[in-house]
């Protein structure tokens, strides 16, 4: 190989370097926007948990540096904003909510996964077609049902009105995972003498279980965070915490500082949730992107 074709000429050189400067200076420009646009979505939850450990006067202040109260976080537990109620109606309604929908949600999704059914597209399309419903065009039968049946302000009310909602998402997004799963797998299974249920609970469910738990994880966030039906279906034994948070008024105007400190214990679940099922959270988002 001669000496010309291994080193560049000065003009080669030149343009080397330049468009090696310009790549480093786009992934410059690339890097300052995604952190102008990740603390541009981060100010308001970075505002809630200052305000949070501030007092009220101290709230309408816009300084870093304060002494820091927990007296918010215990007087939002105590009469008459008692959130400690609105916490545990909160909880009993969206963990019911999962635990029921998320089985239901499975054998309808296994259904139209693995079995040809009449008017199948159609079934299929009616059921997505619920979620682009307006809430606030179907409260009123809601609300006329559930009192006739003695639902209005109860627990069971919400958990039947959140399965309404959360269902036809798990049923599609279940469905797209175990289309994914290879149907010569269970055929093998089936061969050698398993059962359908055994083909279910041994092959299809662990497979999926990474789409399960994110389909868990949408529909507990879906039902914790609930407010237009929690509004007007609930009055006070039922209340939920989104909806407690409308609580926080008194004759100086909104509580801002009582507001931070609610909505850090209606954030934290949350967090606590994805930090832990984060791995099987990643996978299942993944998983569902290639299909």
């Amino acid at each position: 190989m001669s000496e010309q074709s291994v080193v560049p000429t000065t003009g080669a050189n030149s343009e080397f370097w330049t468009g090696k400067r310009k790549q480093r200076l786009w992934r410059g420009v690339q890097t300052i926007l995604i952190l102008i646009a990740a603390f541009i979505m981060l100010i308001p939850i970075i505002w809630i948990f200052l305000a949070a450990f501030k007092s009220h006067v101290e709230v309408y202040q816009l300084r870093l540096f304060f002494t820091p109260t927990l007296e918010n976080f215990g007087t939002v537990f105590e009469e008459p904003y008692d959130l400690g109620a609105k916490l545990f109606n909160s909880t009993i309604v969206a963990f019911v909510t999962v635990i029921f929908a998320i089985p239901i949600a499975t054998m309808a999704a296994y259904s139209f996964s693995r079995f040809r059914l009449k008017f199948e597209t159609t079934i299929l399309v009616v059921i997505l077609a619920t979620q682009f419903v307006p809430a606030v065009v179907i409260i009123l039968p809601f609300f006329i049902m559930f009192r006739d049946l003695g639902l209005l302000d109860t627990r069971i009310g919400l958990i039947l009105v959140n399965l309404a909602i959360v269902m036809p998402f798990a049923i599609w997004m279940i469905k797209g995972f175990i289309d994914g799963i290879p149907m010569d797998t269970e055929e093998a299974a089936m061969v050698d003498g398993s059962s359908r249920i055994q083909v279910i609970k041994n092959i299809v469910l662990p497979m999926a279980a990474p789409g399960l738990v994110t389909a868990s994880i949408f529909c507990f966030i879906l039902a914790w965070n609930e407010f237009l039906f929690a509004l007007f279906l609930t009055n006070r034994e039922a209340t939920t915490l989104p909806i407690g948070l409308a609580l926080f008024r008194g004759e100086e105007g909104d509580l801002w500082n009582l507001l931070s400190a609610a909505g850090i214990i209606i954030m934290l679940p949350m967090f606590v949730l994805a930090l832990a099922i984060r791995k099987y959270f990643v996978q299942g988002m993944t998983m569902g992107a290639v299909r």
